[in-house]
């Protein structure tokens, strides 16, 4: 079964509330089963135009990423990165 994928490309406008987002997230979306397989580090832009952060979660199935995406926990911690980032979010299945 293909694994799934939470993607995200953020530019964080307030870092101390940022860094609070990351400090809850991350045992909420481990305990779901995700796994960080890129989290922020060195990128550099190809083509096109994007944020300036990116992260990658590898959950087991890409049904699992979409219910650790919408997870009651996760969702209340997400409104600290809504507030102190602008984001593009998106779940996809891997082969």
């Amino acid at each position: 079964m293909p694994k799934g994928y939470i993607i995200a490309h953020i530019s964080v406008r307030d870092p101390e509330a940022y860094r609070e987002y990351i400090e809850r997230d991350t045992p909420i979306l481990e305990g779901l089963g995700g796994r960080f397989v890129v989290r922020g580090g060195r990128a550099e832009v190809m083509e096109g135009e994007t944020h300036d952060r990116h992260v990658i979660i590898e959950f087991p199935t890409y049904d699992a990423a979409l219910a650790a995406y919408n997870d009651t926990a996760y969702q209340e911690v997400a409104a600290i990165r809504r507030a102190s980032a602008d984001s593009v979010i998106l779940v996809a299945e891997g082969t």
